[in-house]
């Protein structure tokens, strides 16, 4: 990765629709190089796909909360368990897996309190080999999708 690989990544996170063209004169090289570098990088998976960011307020989910689950233990069934029945909750728009305690880390969105106090009941404390859950509530975001690079 050079210094001009790492442009063309900094645009594309500005701008994921820029045409090659578009995206070549922005990082001031000629379309037919800037094209090879740009497949070499979603090919070696440095660029993993591209998407639309969605305003989640936009589909109805106006509440956020972070949620802290610690497990019963750490075999691999029961991380394996826990993990397969977590990624089938939409609602859970992160999850990630922590050193310590707790054990993992989940961003969640729903439309309020209510049905984020239903979601927490009825779905997580239920998930496979949790122990605790304690949650916190997202009061506004900071730093938001910080491009990398």
């Amino acid at each position: 990765m050079d210094p001009m690989d790492r442009k063309i990544l900094a645009e594309l996170q500005k701008d994921g629709r820029l045409t090659v063209t578009e995206l070549a004169a922005r990082v001031r090289l000629s379309v037919s190089p800037c094209h090879r570098r740009l497949r070499e990088l979603e090919r070696s998976g440095a660029i993993r796909g591209y998407r639309a960011v969605v305003d989640p307020a936009a589909l109805g989910l106006h509440f956020e909360a972070l949620v802290f689950i610690s497990l019963h233990q750490e075999d691999r069934d029961t991380v394996a368990d826990f993990e397969r029945a977590l990624a089938a909750v939409p609602e859970v728009l992160q999850a990630q897996r922590l050193f310590g305690d707790p054990d993992y880390l989940l961003r969640v969105a729903t439309a309020d309190l209510t049905a984020f106090q239903e979601l927490y009941d009825q779905e997580l404390a239920t998930l496979p080999g949790v122990q605790r859950l304690t949650s916190t509530l997202v009061m506004k975001h900071v730093v938001v999708e910080r491009p990398l690079a």
